[in-house]
């Protein structure tokens, strides 16, 4: 225990725990060693001497005429022998020597500092990091577990779950990255820091990291809609009217954008303005594509886009990509029809076929444009004739054929 004080000071420094907290850590570990050597029953009193840098250990008896118990009882011929004043009843107190604990005592005591250590840092770090929820920290890649990324953060790590990660990504150890504290727990043994990169808010972040005027809260961001790796689009407002908010998100020449494209490695991203009206912010939402009309249904919460023919597939994106996060952005669901279908759903005729059990919208669009525009013509059909334009089997085609005579008989 000759260095203690210097190991104490040490830890403290290097670790950032209060020497409170070690010096109690150590008094413990030394109450525990001692309590091994000496009975569980002893009255032990260990306090840490600062002028020593000692930690000393008093054992308490009480003096009786005949020792019942000595974990507990000193004898008054003993007891006189180290205070000749003792008396019957009285509680003496004799310093040990801890140099006599043992090597296991000993052991348990490191045990216990390490522990006491440990459990410091931990409160340390959660105290450090609770309150950076939603910032993005910067770290390397110390290594992989059953896919996760244990990533180093200086002081402490923190976990980048698969579930967070961004499919497209691939990292070796050592590898530079960024991500947003999602998470800080009160963690026994795994890391305590949760991280995302998928998350939306990471790219809101990114964006407010790179465009000054968001950060001075003139541009702010309204909503991000993503699917990491692919696409993501953010509607952002301008509270100055000189300030446009698309152009400031985009930088000269594209650089701002460029660089929030280059972290999240290739993934695109549609800027788009917010609007407070819904018909006027799904136009925005879904560009590229332009839209001829847009019908609000306000109690669903449903948005009905009507595009020109040729922008059809523009607008609803590669496997509905770009209809997918535009309905993700507003919160609304979207429904995108090309002009001629919502023409065609205008038609009575047409209203009427869809009202056919079982008949689906694009096989009623395929009848409806060869001619049979009504279930009273679809119950007159052949079923060779409606399964070669409908594309079905002949046994489909009976089936829709007789549900149509059947309304029609009704």
């Amino acid at each position: 225990m000759n260095d203690l004080k210097r190991i104490i000071d040490q830890v403290s420094k290097e670790k950032g725990i209060d020497r409170a907290v070690l010096i109690g850590a150590v008094e413990e570990a030394i109450r525990s060693a001692a309590r091994k050597k000496y009975g569980q029953k002893a009255d032990l009193e260990v306090q840490y001497n600062e002028e020593t840098g000692e930690v000393e250990v008093f054992q308490f008896r009480t003096v009786v005429e005949k020792v019942a118990d000595p974990e507990t009882e000193i004898s008054l011929e003993e007891a006189r022998a180290l205070d000749p004043e003792s008396q019957l009843g009285d509680s003496l107190g004799v310093k040990l020597d801890t140099r006599d604990l043992g090597r296991i005592a000993a052991q348990t005591a490191k045990q216990i500092i390490i522990q006491k250590i440990k459990s410091a840092e931990r409160d340390l770090i959660y105290e450090e990091y609770k309150d950076r929820v939603g910032h993005i920290v910067a770290g390397s890649v110390q290594r992989f577990d059953r896919g996760n990324i244990i990533v180093n953060l200086g002081r402490t790590e923190a976990i980048l779950p698969v579930s967070e990660q961004i499919p497209t990504e691939h990292y070796r150890r050592g590898d530079r990255i960024r991500a947003l504290i999602i998470e800080v727990r009160r963690a026994s043994r795994d890391p305590q820091i949760v991280l995302s990169r998928s998350h939306p808010d990471f790219l809101a972040k990114l964006f407010e990291l790179e465009v000054p005027e968001i950060q001075e809260g003139v541009v702010k961001i309204m909503g991000v809609a993503r699917e990491p790796g692919s696409r993501a689009k953010i509607a952002v407002v301008s509270s100055d009217p000189d300030i446009d908010p698309v152009g400031a998100c985009v930088g000269l020449r594209g650089s701002r954008v460029q660089a929030i494209v280059q972290e999240l490695k290739g993934e695109k991203i549609d800027i788009v303005p917010w609007n407070p009206d819904p018909a006027k912010y799904v136009y925005n939402a879904l560009s590229p594509a332009e839209c001829s009309k847009v019908i609000v249904d306000e109690a669903n919460k449903a948005l009905e886009v009507v595009v020109p023919d040729d922008q059809l597939s523009l607008a609803i994106g590669r496997q509905g990509q770009n209809v997918r996060l535009a309905s993700k952005l507003l919160g609304w669901k979207i429904d995108v029809c090309s002009e001629t279908q919502y023409a065609r759903r205008q038609d009575p005729g047409f209203k009427a076929l869809l009202s056919l059990d079982g008949l689906e919208e694009p096989v009623a669009a395929k009848l409806y444009d060869a001619g049979i525009s009504s279930p009273e013509l679809l119950a007159q059909s052949e079923p060779e004739q409606v399964a070669e334009i409908a594309s079905l089997s002949q046994e489909e085609a009976k089936k829709i054929i007789e549900i149509a005579r059947s309304q029609v008989g009704n």
